[in-house]
């Protein structure tokens, strides 16, 4: 391979890694799936942090449509906040760690899925 196309791989790398572009091609399908059945009690069925648990809940689930906020996260970080749950990464212990009942690729259809709920078309 060229030199310049080992550098040049590297830039795409790099800014890849930067704007935390998921590595892993999940499975939007799969991840709308498993969102509605593990996390549409709290985090409501679209997204919004509106589920039926939520009432109950303090603090609320995190609105996932919240494009100023979610956009803020790299994909690395969702998938942490799904396999480890809140209280590990320094947020809210009532978020469950999903370690135990998801493998790897289902969480990262998840991280895939919640990506469209905030980047949405108007």
């Amino acid at each position: 391979m060229p030199a310049i196309s080992v550098w040049t791989l590297c830039v795409v790398v790099a800014v890849f890694q930067l704007m935390g572009v998921a590595w892993a091609a999940g499975d939007v399908a799969k991840g709308k799936a498993k969102y509605q059945e593990l996390c549409a009690a709290c985090h409501g069925a679209s997204g919004k942090g509106d589920g039926p648990a939520a009432a109950a809940l303090n603090p609320k689930p995190r609105n996932h449509t919240d494009a100023a906020y979610m956009n803020k996260l790299k994909d690395q970080q969702l998938f942490d906040f799904i396999k480890k749950g809140g209280q590990a990464m320094g947020k809210s212990p009532l978020m469950p760690a999903w370690s135990g009942q998801l493998t790897d690729a289902q969480i990262q259809d998840l991280v895939v899925y919640i990506r469209t709920l905030h980047r949405r078309k108007p």
